[in-house]
């Protein structure tokens, strides 16, 4: 069966076992985030679309459940804003007349103060939103939003959204080093976030290769020192450590490897010549990169990867 709208399951350091649905195209999205590990984005819009069947997509979970070993998650997420969506409720909604696996929505956070979008969430069994900056400047640096979308807007949705939702909201901050992970900065974020009131605070830097090269990795022993800003709540989720680096998935891995033997690719090379999605695929690079197996390099706006050995 090819997967078209679902991949994984994925390891996840929050998540554990994650089976992703993907429900909007490549790179559709209300953000163009400076670090964003899948590159630039190409389609920045504000509209909301069903841009699959609704049929279409649940009939290729149902049909993943029966292949592979039952999920700690089903995640919808993938190479876009799913929030997009336009009938992302009745996702959600067939999701959990298939199956009881909780649900979860990977989402940037910017569409929720549409009362739609927000009432189409409610379903979730956990929703994790980001806020990556603290005053409007900021916003516009590091997340390059479409023009519809305010500072002051998203904040004010995610707090609309608190107010309605009744499951766990677990927020996520990306840090960027001299940017956002500077004292004051985080202070203001961190003002934000006591008005949103999530159940949990989540520190992330690049860990992968972010669609802008000037973008900086916030050190492991410098995360901890800001997430002591924050209240209990808060933890350091980057993955210094590899979270891809488990037995299960080494085959795919060593498929990469082999492709880059043959010859420099792209993301989209390698998730096209081995068929597994693009956030399989960075994963699975990244790993490689860590181990100095790969190099990478930058040709005419293209990054592509080689293998060393």
């Amino acid at each position: 069966m090819t997967n078209k709208f679902t991949f994984g399951p994925v390891p996840s350091r929050r998540l554990g076992r994650s089976l992703g649905v993907d429900i909007v195209p490549f790179k559709t999205c209300t953000y163009d985030c400076i670090y964003c590990q899948l590159g630039r984005t190409t389609n920045k819009t504000t509209n909301l679309k069903e841009y699959f069947p609704v049929r279409e997509v649940l009939q290729e979970v149902r049909q993943r459940l029966q292949e592979f070993p039952r999920p700690d998650y089903i995640t919808l997420s993938g190479s876009g804003e799913p929030t997009l969506y336009s009938r992302i409720d009745e996702i959600i909604n067939g999701i959990k007349e298939i199956t009881d696996i909780p649900v979860a929505v990977l989402t940037n956070g910017s569409l929720f103060w549409i009362d739609k979008v927000r009432e189409s969430v409610l379903e979730a069994d956990l929703i994790i939103p980001s806020l990556d900056a603290g005053d409007k400047k900021i916003f516009q640096y590091v997340n390059r939003p479409h023009k519809d979308i305010s500072f002051k807007k998203m904040v004010d949705g995610l707090c609309s959204l608190r107010s309605r939702y009744s499951g766990r909201i677990w927020l996520e901050v990306f840090l960027i080093d001299g940017v956002t992970a500077i004292k004051s900065e985080v202070l203001k974020i961190k003002a934000c976030i006591d008005r949103v009131a999530p159940e949990r605070v989540q520190l992330n830097t690049s860990v992968r290769i972010p669609a802008e090269s000037f973008v900086d990795m916030v050190p492991k022993e410098k995360m901890e020192e800001i997430a002591g800003l924050f209240n209990s709540n808060c933890e350091v989720i980057a993955d210094y450590s590899g979270t891809h680096n488990l037995r299960e998935f080494t085959s795919t891995r060593e498929d990469v490897l082999e492709l880059l033997k043959r010859r420099p690719c792209s993301i989209e090379d390698i998730s096209d010549g081995l068929n597994i999605h693009r956030n399989e695929t960075v994963k699975y690079v990244q790993e490689l990169l860590d181990r100095n197996f790969i190099r990478m390099e930058r040709r005419n706006k293209r990054v592509l990867y080689s293998s060393k050995l």
